[in-house]
């Protein structure tokens, strides 16, 4: 009898580890997916080493240089939702290998620039490279990978892309002192190339639908949504700090495209995004929280390098090796967060992930005014975990419960909503910090005047957090009826 229990057992045993495999085709899909977000990861973090080089080797000027990383930055948020339309239209898996091919022949062009403008030019069509495989990345999960392990391929994806934002500075070092500022950009072809073949060979194929019935692509709405989120871009980023006419010009004409593109979008026969999927509280919810939640991050990346200079007087060295902690948690804490999910279901994980973050911001806003480096370091290996479970969970959550020609736009939207937080975190979070400290110019602020803006700011993203929470705890119920609303498809 003991014998039989113990035999079914490990036959139970085997059986789910059986399950638990992926066949060897997915797994190489999800590899050329994952090198897809760790390219366009590494463009964002690599070139912002680079720039006291560039403003050298152009003779330029800060500012000038600073659109080098702009370029790249405004070219993803303006278009990410528009080429997640256009993936869904025309087939994912061809525009992902275009995305792939443009980000690689966009390298090259940045690392045989002959003038800064050139640059410039090639980065804005690198970002347009990286725009298409971010949006398309998560889109093919819901097409590869079976919908049980769909949470632990969120965390695969949210490890590549946490492993390119902190590999970037480190690399982009070495390779400055070894090769030269070129090969900042040279680095990504052979990646380029490997991500390409693996994409070409293991990705599932586009499905033909019928000419007749295919939607045609919103050219005016997309036309508009750029202008529009370029406009806010550019409100939360010029000024270095400052917020002046011109910010509030771009602000109001941002404000002003939104109400447009919502009145244009109402009317078009095929439009950029149907405003019948915000109708759906889940999807409401999980977009409006994960801009919430990545505002508060980029408090971390705003106020951290000053709190850790100017407060606790570390030397630039120290303070580098600090602030790349939180990534390398992060890279580490992507998969097991993703199992997490998995197990645990997404919506429940959600709630921890943001209970999470919560706690270390609380611990930000203490712990380094009672035990200095140590306790920053404590918060952030709190805050960090916290915000894998979040990421893993509400991406999950979204991208496997909706209709398959809208997997690319949604995808876009997702991380439109991230990209915005983060833009937003850091002028607004990078307003309020300067507001507590209560000095004009933060670099010469005294230590107490820093740390009382640190523990402030993180105050102010608590309450940010728990807004978040409502807000997902608000959405459970209503979201459990429908996921969807039924004229979405």
């Amino acid at each position: 009898m003991v014998k039989t229990i113990i035999a079914n057992r490990i036959e139970a045993v085997a059986a789910s580890a059986a399950s638990a495999q992926l066949p060897s085709s997915v797994r190489w899909a999800l590899a050329s997916l994952s090198l897809s977000m760790l390219l366009s990861s590494l463009g964002t973090s690599i070139a912002n080493v680079g720039l006291p080089t560039l403003a050298q080797a152009f003779n330029a000027t800060f500012q000038q240089v600073q659109w080098i990383v702009l370029a790249y930055l405004l070219s993803i948020t303006t278009l990410i939702v528009s080429v997640g339309r256009l993936g869904d239209l025309m087939g994912r898996r061809r525009l992902l290998l275009a995305g792939i091919f443009v980000f690689t022949v966009a390298s090259i062009l940045c690392g045989v620039a002959p003038t800064l403008w050139l640059l410039i030019a090639a980065r804005a069509l690198q970002g347009l490279g990286a725009a298409i495989m971010m949006a398309l990345t998560m889109a093919f999960v819901g097409e590869t990978v079976p919908k049980a392990k769909a949470g632990s391929a969120m965390g695969l994806l949210g490890t590549m892309s946490a492993v390119g934002t902190a590999l970037g500075p480190s690399l982009g070092g070495v390779l400055i002192a070894g090769i030269g500022w070129r090969a900042l950009f040279l680095v990504n072809v052979p990646l380029g190339v490997l991500t390409f073949v693996l994409a070409y060979r293991y990705l599932p194929h586009d499905r033909q639908g019928p000419k007749a019935g295919r939607a045609r692509f919103d050219l005016s709405g997309t036309l508009l949504l750029a202008l529009t989120l370029a406009a806010y871009a550019l409100a939360m980023t010029m000024g270095r700090g400052s917020f002046g006419a011109l910010n509030l010009a771009l602000l109001s004409a941002a404000a002003f495209g939104v109400g447009l593109f919502v009145r244009v979008e109402s009317k078009a026969a095929s439009p950029l995004i149907r405003l019948a999927m915000f109708r759906a509280p889940g999807l409401r919810a999980s977009l409006a929280t994960n801009l919430l939640i990545a505002t508060v991050m980029m408090a971390t990346l705003v106020v951290g390098p000053f709190y850790l200079s100017r407060a606790l007087g570390l030397s630039a060295a120290l303070v580098g090796l600090v602030l790349s902690i939180g990534p390398v948690i992060s890279a580490l804490s992507g998969v097991p967060s993703g199992r997490i999910v998995d197990r645990w279901g997404a919506p429940r994980v959600s709630i921890v992930g943001l209970i999470t973050i919560a706690a270390g911001s609380i611990a930000l806003s203490v712990l380094p005014a009672l035990f200095g480096m140590a306790g920053y370091i404590a918060a952030i290996a709190v805050l960090t975990p916290g915000y894998q479970l979040f990421q893993s969970a509400n991406n999950t959550a979204v991208m496997t419960d909706i209709p398959a020609d809208q997997r690319g736009v949604i995808a876009g939207l997702l991380t439109l909503s991230r990209n915005l937080g983060l833009l937003t975190g850091a002028s607004a979070m990078g307003a309020v910090f300067a507001f507590a400290s209560m000095t004009t110019d933060i670099t010469r602020a005294p230590p107490e005047a820093v740390a009382t803006g640190m523990q402030i700011t993180f105050i102010v993203a608590v309450a940010l957090i728990v807004l978040a929470l409502a807000i997902a705890v608000g959405s459970r119920a209503p979201a459990t009826r429908h996921a969807f609303p039924g004229d979405v498809s």
